[in-house]
């Protein structure tokens, strides 16, 4: 029965892990370092899991002192945290939709800025309108079949891309890499900086408090990070032999490209795996973000105002710049949020070296917050 549990609370988590991530996380490395992708999803995965481990330090230390109250300073700086992370599932509402909006757009062969821009609009908008009439709610339930389909997708295209590159060595007894891109370690760094948000989910886990107790909410983060995060790694190793049919050319909707020169199956099941995971994580994300926006406003204002406010927030970004510029926005915007907890869980913590391993994370995070860059 823990075990039902546990898995019953990593169905967030992971849904949102896997919301994005898979879908442009392997153009976006390949534009930063080409055949040494899988060292940097490496990277990205060992960050994003010691930040997982800010989070569930806060879930055991942290909540505790915020539910007493005795710590101003670390109410203070939740309270913050908690705007911050509003403003970042507002980037990510934009940033999910986005991508939902390339590639519904390619499989027609009209994605152009415009288009994606002006589709993405009109989906938020949409989103809007049903959530102003209250129907958002019954929308939620989408989350587990679309987190179910993700992994049936992905499972797929790991076995096929498996199949690929074990062809491609039998008959020319090695594996083709794209090739190195003509970056500075600066760029590099900073390129991939901008690809946090890949992975970020994981802090979903702190605001389950009313649905699950603090240790079945600590393991069900580790556990689906521990799950999303081998997959990651293992996504990126084998799509490296296919990168190649791409010719330099990195696109938000490359991976389309890249499933049919694997197997002439895979763009349409993608396609639509990745139209029903972006709407799903769009719409868990604008609920969270007016949930804690109302919740922070102590309900001073009718919810409708707060959708109001994501809405137009979200639909304003969808012209802010292409995915790419998106995702690096929302890394950003994470990397304040994470960064003021590990802040909050500085001002709880009294062991010295626990307490060096948060600044040693925050100071990663800042690198993130301020040079982050776009891919392209």
């Amino acid at each position: 029965m823990k075990n039902k549990t546990v898995f019953l609370a990593m169905s967030t988590p992971l849904a949102s892990i896997f919301g994005s991530g898979f879908l442009v996380v392997v153009p976006v490395l390949a534009s930063a370092v080409g055949p040494y992708s899988v060292f940097a999803m490496i990277a990205v995965a060992l960050v994003a899991f010691w930040v997982g481990s800010i989070v569930r330090h806060n879930i055991q230390c942290a909540e505790p002192a915020l539910i007493l109250g005795s710590h101003k300073f670390t109410v203070f700086i939740e309270r913050l945290s908690d705007l911050a992370l509003v403003a970042a599932y507002v980037v990510s509402v934009c940033l999910y939709v986005h991508i939902l909006s390339s590639f519904v757009l390619s499989g027609f062969d009209l994605d152009t800025d415009f288009n994606n821009s002006l589709l993405t609009s009109i989906v938020i908008g949409v989103i809007i309108v049903i959530g102003l009439f209250g129907g958002l709610k019954p929308l939620e339930k989408l989350e587990s079949w679309a987190l179910l389909l993700t992994i049936v997708i992905l499972g797929l295209i790991l076995l096929v891309f498996a199949i690929y590159d074990a062809r491609q060595m039998f008959t020319l007894g090695t594996l083709r890499l794209p090739d190195l891109p003509q970056r500075s370690l600066w760029e590099v760094a900073t390129i991939v900086a901008g690809t946090l948000i890949v992975v970020q989910g994981f802090e979903t886990t702190r605001y389950l408090g009313n649905e699950f107790t603090a240790k079945t909410r600590i393991r069900a983060s580790r556990w689906s990070q521990y799950f999303s995060l081998s997959l990651y790694v293992i996504f990126v190793a084998l799509a490296q032999p296919v990168l190649p049919v791409l010719k330099g050319v990195y696109e938000d909707n490359s991976l389309i490209t890249m499933a049919a020169t694997a197997a002439f199956f895979l763009p349409f099941p993608l396609i639509v795996a990745a139209a029903m995971s972006q709407f799903s994580a769009a719409v868990a994300d604008t609920l969270a973000a007016v949930s804690n926006i109302d919740e922070v406003s102590k309900h001073k204002f009718h919810i409708n105002y707060w959708y109001g406010l994501v809405g137009l927030s979200a639909m304003a970004l969808a012209w802010y710049g292409s995915t790419y510029q998106i995702l690096a926005l929302a890394s950003r915007a994470f990397a304040f949020y994470y960064f003021l907890q590990c802040i909050v869980a500085f001002s709880v913590c009294q062991n010295h070296w626990q307490r060096a391993r948060f600044i040693i994370i925050g100071i990663i995070l800042l690198f993130v917050l301020i040079f982050a860059v776009p891919a392209g």
